[in-house]
């Protein structure tokens, strides 16, 4: 018998624009981590349900259905160590710093156990903080899977701890370069708008003002383009995908986004965005480390290509 307070629960109720969508297609859209072909076992298995009754996976969805799905709980040895080159900017006994690859996934998800940064970690140091479980171990923050760039990671809880407080005190330096569509004819900015799931689209995130969290990001102009922008952007606060997000509300998307950006755009597999720069307190000596990490290949390929244009 299945231990049901063990299990991760998920709700959604389906838009009007969801309608007659296949339900493992619809779910699979919910987390970039889940393959459709676990999402189907996890129907076959009888944990998803659609107003409260368990379906196939070829239901076809109706407006204000509402969907369940409870995940299982992660097995210990589901998550292996695998050898990976990684690029480490810094290591000590309480903190490491990894300068994140595009195209790689930060943690394991459901259906997604290895592959994953965290399996290459769990190889290198075989010491990080349990405090997010076992999916999750040493993972303080995350960027997303197309994003390159500065990753903090804790080696134990006491650094783990520490580190989430300073995120959660807005006291982490974070800053991102990225190319976004348009030329934008400020300087700087500050972009102050409250982050949720998109009412229209439950797929994505918006700027919603219902149901949300603050989010706030600054941006300065580094470079101009015939039409697009080099930007320098600092995040406030980190919701999920809060850059993609905010420059999208404020009509200079991300160039490359798949997501948020509009499907005419620069050769790019995926957003060109990168973690630039990564300071906070060290969680043991309070000495202020700070870190940066050169722009990937592919984007300083892009910006040669743009300033020739």
């Amino acid at each position: 018998m299945d231990d049901l307070e063990l299990f991760e629960r998920y709700d959604w109720v389906a838009e009007p624009s969801d309608a007659k969508e296949r339900i493992d297609k619809f779910i699979t859209g919910q987390n970039e981590e889940w393959s459709r072909s676990q999402v189907q076992a996890w129907i076959k298995e009888g944990r998803v349900f659609v107003n409260g009754e368990p379906i196939k996976s070829n239901y076809k969805l109706s407006a204000d259905d509402e969907v369940t799905l409870r995940v299982p709980p992660p097995k210990e040895m589901e998550i292996q160590a695998e050898q990976m080159a990684l690029d480490i900017v810094y290591e000590d006994s309480d903190v490491v710093v990894v300068n994140k690859p595009r195209g790689l996934v930060v943690h394991p998800a459901p259906g997604h156990y290895s592959g994953t940064l965290v399996n290459g970690l769990l190889a290198h140091c075989k010491d990080l903080s349990g405090i997010n479980g076992v999916l999750r171990p040493g993972i303080v923050h995350r960027i997303d899977k197309d994003t390159s760039g500065l990753l903090m990671v804790a080696k134990n809880d006491k650094a783990h701890l520490s580190l989430a407080h300073q995120l959660k005190e807005h006291t982490v330096d974070r800053k991102y370069v990225a190319i976004v569509h348009g030329v934008i004819p400020h300087e700087m900015g500050t972009i102050d708008a409250p982050i949720g799931r998109d009412p229209k689209n439950r797929q994505q995130m918006a700027v919603v003002f219902e149901n949300s969290k603050p989010a706030v990001t600054h941006f300065v102009v580094l470079e101009r383009f015939k039409e697009y922008t080099l930007v320098e952007l600092k995040l406030e606060t980190g919701r999920t995908h809060q850059i993609r997000v905010h420059m999208k509300y404020i009509g200079y998307p991300l160039a490359g986004d798949p997501k948020y950006g509009p499907k005419n755009t620069l050769d790019l597999d995926g957003q060109a965005l990168h973690a630039k720069t990564l300071g906070f307190d060290h969680p043991r000596t309070g000495e202020r480390l700070q870190f940066e990490a050169p722009l990937p290949k592919e984007m300083v390929d892009v910006i040669d290509y743009l300033r020739q244009a």
